[in-house]
């Protein structure tokens, strides 16, 4: 097979005249692939989910489910997928699928083909570890981390019978072929060109195309123009994929920087940094699901140049800067600088965002909150990244990013200003919270009122506070 093709299940199926906006969902249920479903078609249910192949580590892969619904089918090209048929038949239950069955964790079914694969997933995860309680309600006695069903919506409210199944999973067999085919390299990235799509086979390449398709759509983890493509019929003149360039996809931490490529998925992220830092250890959480954080990158994130994204705001208070490249070189701007209005940013049609470069040493005292209506899987109506540096009592350094409260990320210069070389007490957390109240433009929506996120900030500086001095023993 020499055109774009994905090998489905074992079974190389080709893509050729596929346009460039077709969901792999849709391609799959095209196949007669039904086990998938289109719950909500924006990534919130997981009714859609499925199983690629990507690497870990050298020579190794991992099984990462992800949202069929919003990764285009090309952009699969010569990757291996796995859906809930390719896991087992009614004669021969895949492991997640009997457990399913006899714990009652089906009940209309429809989203079970979804669950099935992100719970396979998680069961194929490296290092889970059977008597890992991890010492919370969320990681069964068998290592399985209840998060990794954070994106799967069951409409018939069967989540204890699901959570059932998912803890009673034993580690997998010596000869489980999907175990077994981890232990080998990941498919390596191809090239793919088609009339709307092209997915280049490095930076410069890449750099060309936009050049020479200004009106091009840049694309990665889909989780933002997928939607658009669903929802409000989107379609691209034409797409440039870049989330597989290795260009965009390095890690480095250096004596004054720590270095993220703009194209690692925020799964990946948070391998990498392992809590290195701690306010990002905050944010992953919190943002979207596991679904979501297997294909979204900080780099979207960032081109998105959303109010309400959940980075933003904590790579302000890290004093972050972006590099962006084009055909005539790389630049440097600092992210306070980089959001000029409403989803606006000085990124030009010509350049990509390269990398996201964090400053080090890291503040001493750093948090992220975010205040949603629901604990996970939500916007937030507002959110806070702190990171003060206190020295000798008093506050050396204040940086706080705020979200939701602007057309843009902004910083709260005027409490910063406040906190600045203050004696690091309540007297002036206090004063500066009434500032923090002031900062921005917040206004009533569905989400809250004008006068609620006002009060959240204000908030959000006195919980600093109190956490900061809990933690210090008296």
């Amino acid at each position: 097979m020499t055109g774009p093709s994905i090998i489905v299940n074992g079974e190389p199926r080709a893509l050729d005249g596929v346009p460039g906006h077709v969901t792999t969902l849709d391609w799959l249920r095209d196949l007669g692939l039904t086990g998938a479903k289109e719950g909500c078609a924006e990534g919130e249910c997981g009714a859609c989910s499925v199983m690629v192949v990507r690497p870990a580590g050298e020579g190794a892969s991992q099984w990462t489910a992800f949202n069929a619904c919003l990764v285009p089918a090309l952009a699969l090209d010569g990757q291996e997928v796995v859906t809930s048929e390719g896991l087992g038949t009614p004669g021969d239950l895949h492991p997640v699928q009997r457990e399913m069955a006899e714990r009652g964790g089906s009940q209309c079914g429809y989203c079970t083909p979804g669950f099935v694969c992100s719970m396979a997933a998680e069961y194929y995860r490296p290092d889970r570890v059977v008597g890992s309680d991890g010492g919370d309600h969320e990681r069964g006695p068998n290592g399985f981390d209840l998060h990794a069903l954070s994106g799967n919506l069951c409409r018939c409210t069967g989540y204890r019978p699901i959570m059932d199944a998912a803890y009673a999973l034993p580690p997998s067999a010596a000869d489980d072929r999907l175990a077994r085919r981890a232990d080998a390299a990941a498919p390596r990235v191809v090239a793919t060109r088609s009339e709307t799509f092209a997915r280049p086979g490095g930076l410069a390449e890449a750099l060309a195309l936009i050049e020479e398709h200004p009106d091009a759509t840049v694309i990665a983890g889909c989780t933002d123009w997928g939607v658009e493509v669903n929802l409000r019929g989107e379609r691209a003149t034409y797409a440039v994929a870049v989330d597989r360039l290795p260009e965009l996809r390095t890690f480095d931490v250096a004596d004054e920087t720590l270095e993220i490529g703009a194209a690692l998925t925020l799964s990946e992220v948070e391998t990498l940094l392992a809590g290195r830092v701690p306010i990002l250890a905050e944010v992953f959480p919190q943002f979207a699901s596991r679904l979501i954080r297997n294909t979204a990158t900080i780099g979207g994130n960032l081109a998105t140049a959303s109010p309400i994204g959940d980075f933003p705001p904590a790579l302000l208070a890290l004093d972050a800067e972006v590099v962006l490249a084009s055909s005539q070189g790389e630049r440097q701007v600092l992210l306070v600088d980089y959001f000029t209005g409403y989803r606006e940013t000085v990124r030009r049609p010509d350049e990509l965002i390269r990398s996201l470069r964090i400053p080090l040493p890291l503040a001493g005292t750093s948090a992220f909150h975010k205040i949603a209506k629901r604990r996970f899987d939500d916007i937030s109506s507002v959110a806070v990244g702190f990171a003060i540096d206190v020295a000798d009592g008093l506050v050396k350094t204040a940086r706080i990013g705020l979200g939701g409260v602007a057309a843009t990320p902004i910083r709260a210069l005027a409490t910063e200003a406040a906190l600045e070389g203050q004696p690091w007490t309540e007297a002036t957390v206090r004063a500066a919270a009434d500032v923090l109240r002031s900062e921005g433009t917040p206004m009533d929506d569905h989400r809250a009122s004008a006068a609620y996120r006002s009060a959240m900030l204000g908030n959000a500086l006195l919980r600093l506070w109190a956490d900061s001095n809990e933690a210090v023993p008296a």
